[in-house]
């Protein structure tokens, strides 16, 4: 196996980030979280999705109907700012990394508001998921919790 010095440089200025999109190497870009819906993320794919010499690292959770999402699935074409673009790049997915709290942090987070709070919309995460959270939620005190339907309106009063 050949062995590659890699170099890692933190891109902290909206102008540096700008400038990776002329870079002509291969480059290996890094998204956490965020669903790679917008932000410069969105920007670094579009230049460099379609270069098979490219790899994408998405670490952690990507929502269903995300960018993210459709490139961890490997969409061969992705939709992006309006155009269809290849997916050429290797694309590596890290699932054990999450900035997001789980079900038992949740739990442990809202529990001393059990019995003061009336009504409880769970609106982020997988049916899943939110489910198991909501069925949590009532087993500590919680008494209306419910999940919305996509699209659906909810009103706070």
């Amino acid at each position: 196996m050949k062995t590659i010095p890699i170099s890692l440089h933190y891109v902290q200025s909206v102008e540096e980030s700008k400038q990776l999109n002329s870079r002509r190497e291969p480059c290996i870009i890094m998204a956490a979280s965020g669903m790679c819906e917008s932000g410069r993320i969105v920007h670094h794919l579009k230049h460099n999705i379609e270069d098979p010499r490219n790899t994408v690292i998405i670490i952690g959770f990507q929502a269903p109907d995300t960018l993210g999402r459709r490139i961890v699935e490997k969409r061969p074409e992705l939709r992006i700012h309006d155009r269809w673009w290849k997916l050429r790049a290797e694309v590596v997915v890290m699932n054990g990394f999450s900035s997001h709290a789980d079900e038992n942090d949740f739990v442990s987070f809202l529990g001393s508001l059990a019995g003061q709070t009336k009504v409880v919309r769970l609106v982020h995460g997988e049916v899943d998921r939110a489910e198991a959270l909501a069925k949590g939620l009532r087993a500590i005190g919680f008494g209306e919790v419910g999940i919305p339907d996509r699209g659906e309106s909810v009103s706070l009063e």
